[in-house]
């Protein structure tokens, strides 16, 4: 019984004191843009083991589909829209990436390393 009130007194103790549980950081941001139907910057590097959001911005007139057969990802970013796409953590490698409307100019790769 002591120790079960000792538990609900740390408890409210943690409750009073604003004490909540420790949030991670929030993943980095790395931006990519669609323009001219291609991707600035064509190689993004990133720590492997690390998940990222890569905000993709597309400043062409027409929508592109960010597409990766590597990491199994189709995403249509709109004209003039800006997509924020959660990335899992990656193991070390190379993760091609294209435009699929616009395939032979829409070219990028992610490294992880």
């Amino acid at each position: 019984m002591l120790r079960r009130g000792v538990l609900v007194g740390a408890l409210v103790l943690c409750v009073v004191a604003g004490g909540t549980p420790a949030r991670s950081a929030d993943p980095p941001e790395i931006p990519l843009t669609i323009e001219n139907h291609r991707f600035t910057p064509e190689a993004i590097t990133v720590p492997p083991g690390t998940s990222f959001v890569l905000v993709i911005t597309n400043k062409d007139a027409t929508p592109e589909e960010f597409e990766s057969h590597d990491l199994r990802i189709e995403k249509v970013i709109p004209a003039g829209k800006t997509l924020r796409l959660r990335m899992p953590a990656l193991k070390k490698g190379t993760y091609n990436f294209i435009g699929d409307f616009n395939q032979s100019t829409a070219k990028g790769r992610i490294n992880a390393e």
